[in-house]
């Protein structure tokens, strides 16, 4: 290792070597801007959009060059003097100025909040190069970690970015108008200056073996950042991964469908949940030891317990319901800043930085569940009032930072799962029932302050009950599919219970093969569509399992021309039995057709003695056992609707219901697992029969062998689950979602502290 002062001067060369580079590409960035920004004057707008548009560009022409230049300064600046990014930006740092409280104008809030997503923004795609970095630099000036100033931080530079914007002469409505190309841009521009400073710091020998990747610039396409962003430092399979994305960019087809999984976000993303906290509990404790202690409960202490009560109240006060029913609606940037007053007030009453810190991670959790669009206003104030007693909870309960699985966590998960994406529009009523059960269940956790997690688990347990029942009775777009499932599936499982039953009755009579499949394969759904439409004792279904008897007595040898002649005399009746079955199971008349011939050779082989005698005494035992034959079945609890059976459950295809029996890719035993594990209401992307279209999971039969999904018109699509794991494989089936509201207010939080660790201590 290099002498101190030496190993100091690299670090400050490689920082210098990191802000040349930015301020290198800076004419890319204004170009990229100013192109968008021109394309967007040809789009439809409504007028105060297009009037708004011509004014950015010629903001843009004139002011351009200025930005680039106030942000080339921004940055040798913070790199010359170290200059916070909190004193850049009109919003005190956390803990300065007097202890009392002070109004934030909407102007500042609203700054922090671009300010934040462009931060966010690089970090999901250059996270791996920075924590390289940063590694390499605090080994060099011998620190456990980087000031929360330090301009190799992403959200220093967001705020000089946005600052020059600003003092350029471009307006906010402008940054949120090209917000995508800047966001894209100055993160791919970021991660070229964390490779370059890197890979300078490793032709040096600064800590080369934390980087097993090799240094490969990616292409711009590609983001393994954005797919791995919850992985810790580098990946040995970097490579590859890249590899697989390009091979997958020219084609679905071949190797390409069955390695989709492999570069997805949503499955690797889920899968990261618990190493996203397992991230967060190690970079507080590097600030707070005592932070990831979850050996045993902490009581909140009296002075915090009071503030955060008053606290609620005053959320109460605030979004109360009017006589309606309804919440009062309040603005998102009202709700972030009432938030952030909050915080500051329970900061000021907690007795130990413990206690701060919770209170700083869960206000950051909340301020990205209340700025996620996708949650309907009306809705996103009862998940405002749900702060405080989750605050309560996470101060005393430390394992609501260590498992995904905590109550308050999965209740806030399945019901945004449920509300991100449901347009009210389609359906009234049914909006209105979802957002009178989610006032509701916080009603009901803001009455029961003391209880801990058992509230959150009770009310919980009782709105999955409630998703049952909604998509059963009160959704109008499920219901009627949930019925018709309902009825596949009971038909399904009550064939295959006669199919099994059939085998053991004629598992040591000599029956013609033909018969044999004729009666499992075909006269079993027949017997169970008779008994779901009439009854199990019903005549029409006592008169399908008489046919039953009758078809294996007439494929059974005949000797005599009396016997021969019996047989040609109960056919006809027989044949139009057997027809009215196969018509009521919905077989169309071509298949029948094949299996009354397959049948007349059966027949016809008995008329020429070469079939087995079927005694009388067999044929009465069996006719018996036929009459009994519900008494016998097996429990439906134990019958597996398997891969064998998704023929049969296309013929169930109508105007009403769409069975999937084809496509996807070979299921791993890993998605078959996934596919068992989805939850009722959670939004998904169906991509099939040419149409790629939001569909809700409503309804999951026995053992979760069978799923219904539905769209918000009422389009229904029945799934086996091997199949169903097959589309989750393939990619055709994808959660709207990349990852639940929890993890996502989880990632968001640990990018900010991951930027700026300061705020868990002030």
């Amino acid at each position: 290792m290099l002498a101190g002062a030496a190993s100091s001067h690299l670090a400050q060369q490689a920082r210098r070597l990191y802000g040349d580079h930015l301020v290198a590409a800076l004419p890319a960035l204004s170009t990229a801007v100013l192109d968008t920004a021109r394309g967007l004057l040809d789009k439809p707008a409504v007028p105060a959009v297009a009037l708004m548009r011509r004014d950015l560009f010629k903001a843009l022409e004139s002011g351009c060059r200025a930005w680039q230049h106030r942000i080339a300064d921004g940055v040798y600046q913070a790199l010359g003097q170290s200059m916070s990014a909190a004193r850049a930006s009109d919003l005190p740092p956390p803990g300065s100025g007097s202890g009392g409280l002070s109004l934030v104008d909407d102007d500042t809030i609203e700054r922090e909040i671009l300010t934040s997503r462009l931060a966010l923004a690089v970090m999901d795609k250059a996270s791996w190069e920075f924590a390289d970095l940063r590694s390499r630099l605090s080994s060099l000036e011998r620190r456990s970690e980087l000031d929360s100033h330090d301009m190799v931080r992403a959200h220093v530079l967001a705020r000089v970015v946005l600052d020059a914007w600003r003092t350029s002469g471009m307006s906010l409505d402008g940054w949120r108008e090209l917000q995508a190309v800047l966001h894209d841009e100055l993160a791919h521009i970021v991660e070229e200056a964390y490779h370059e400073a890197n890979r300078w710091l490793i032709e040096h020998r600064v800590l080369p073996e934390i980087d097993l990747r090799p240094l490969i610039r990616r292409s711009r396409g590609v983001s393994v950042g954005g797919m791995f962003s919850g992985a810790l430092g580098a990946n040995p399979t970097d490579g590859l991964t890249t590899s697989v994305r390009g091979h997958i960019s020219g084609g679905r087809g071949g190797v390409g469908d069955e390695t989709r999984l492999m570069t997805r976000a949503g499955p690797l993303r889920r899968e990261n949940s618990g190493e996203i906290l397992s991230r967060l509990n190690k970079l507080v404790g590097r600030q707070l030891p005592g932070f990831g202690d979850t050996a045993q409960m902490k009581p909140v202490s009296p002075v915090l317990a009071e503030a955060i009560n008053n606290a609620q109240i005053g959320v109460q006060q605030r979004v109360a319901p009017r006589s309606g029913g309804e919440a009062v609606a309040v603005s998102t940037p009202q709700l972030l800043a009432e938030l952030q007053q909050r915080k500051q007030a329970l900061k000021q009453a907690a007795t130990t930085p413990v206690e701060r810190a919770t209170i700083e991670i869960v206000a950051m959790m909340f301020q990205s569940i209340l700025t996620e669009d996708r949650i309907p206003a009306s809705i996103r104030v009862w998940f405002a009032r749900l702060q405080m007693p989750v605050l309560r909870v996470a101060v005393s309960e430390p394992d609501f930072f260590a498992t995904i699985d905590h109550p308050a966590r999965r209740l806030i998960d399945r019901m945004g799962a449920c509300v991100m994406g449901f347009d009210t529009s389609q359906n009234e009523n049914s909006g209105e029932a979802l957002s009178k059960e989610v006032k509701r269940v916080v009603q009901v956790v803001e009455a029961y302050p003391d209880t801990g997690r058992r509230v959150f688990q009770t009310v919980l347990v009782e709105f999955e009950k409630f998703l049952e029942h909604f998509f059963k009775n009160e959704n109008e777009a499920t219901r009627k599919g949930v019925s018709l499932a309902q009825q596949i599936e009971q038909r399904e499982t009550l064939a295959i219970q006669y199919t099994i039953e059939l085998r053991k009755m004629l598992n040591e009579m000599p029956v013609q093969e033909e018969v044999r499949q004729f009666l499992f394969q075909v006269w079993a759904d027949v017997l169970a569509t008779t008994a779901v439409r009439y009854g199990a004792q019903a005549e029409q279904t006592k008169a399908m399992k008489k046919a039953a008897t009758e078809v294996i007595w007439s494929a059974g040898a005949k000797v005599t021309r009396e016997e021969r002649a019996e047989v040609l005399r109960r056919l006809p009746p027989l044949l139009k039995t057997l027809r009215d079955g196969m018509a009521s199971a919905g077989m169309s008349a071509e298949k029948q057709d094949e299996q009354i011939q397959t049948l007349n050779n059966s027949l016809a082989a008995a008329f020429t003695a070469k079939a087995a005698i079927i005694t009388n005494d067999r044929l009465d035992d069996l006719t018996e056992r036929l009459e009994s034959l519900e008494e016998l079945l097996p429990d439906a609890d134990n019958v597996h609707i398997d891969e064998s059976m998704v023929l049969d459950l296309s013929g169930h295809e109508s105007s009403e219901i769409e069975v999937v029996g084809e496509g996807g890719s070979m299921p791993t035993p890993a998605m078959v697992q996934w596919a068992r594990e989805l939850q009722v209401g959670s939004w998904y992307m169906l991509d099939y029969r040419n149409r790629n279209e939001a569909v809700q999971l409503a309804w999951q039969g026995l053992r979760k062998q069978l799923s219904l999904f539905v769209t918000p018109q009422g389009r229904c699509v029945l799934f086996q689950q091997q199949r169903l794991a097959a589309f989750l494989q393939a990619g055709l089936l994808l959660p709207a979602q990349e990852e639940s509201l929890t993890v996502r207010a989880t990632r968001t939080a640990l990018a900010k502290l991951d930027a700026d660790p300061s705020r868990l201590l002030n």
